[in-house]
């Protein structure tokens, strides 16, 4: 299943996931669907578009 990245975040950043959950809640006040997932390969948070 194909998904939109709509932005990305280090995994290691200092606050951890946390400024990926702000990226999708701007997203999500906009009424843009979006979740927030760890993309192992690439070490970062990812928000995407879709469903899980």
């Amino acid at each position: 299943m194909a998904r939109d990245i709509l932005a990305a975040t280090p995994a290691g950043h200092p606050r951890g996931s946390w400024p990926a959950e702000e990226q999708a809640q701007e997203f999500r006040d906009q009424g843009i669907p979006v979740t927030v997932v760890q993309d192992i390969d690439s070490d970062r948070f990812l928000v995407v578009r879709g469903e899980r």
